[in-house]
C-alpha cells in the first residue's frame, strides 16, 4: 500500500504540498474543535 512505502531520496521535496499538508491538518482541528463546541456548548 501506499502508506507503508519508504520515501523517496531521489524525489525533490515540493513546498507546497507541505503547506497543503499544514492547512488540511489546520482545517481538520478547527472543524474538530467546532464539533466540541457544537456539541458541550450549544443548547
Amino acid at each position: 500500500m501506499y502508506f507503508f512505502r519508504k520515501r523517496n531520496a531521489d524525489r525533490p521535496t515540493n513546498g507546497s504540498i507541505k503547506a497543503m499538508h499544514i492547512i488540511n491538518a489546520t482545517a481538520i482541528i478547527v472543524f474538530l474543535l467546532g464539533l466540541i463546541y457544537k456539541i458541550f456548548f450549544s443548547s
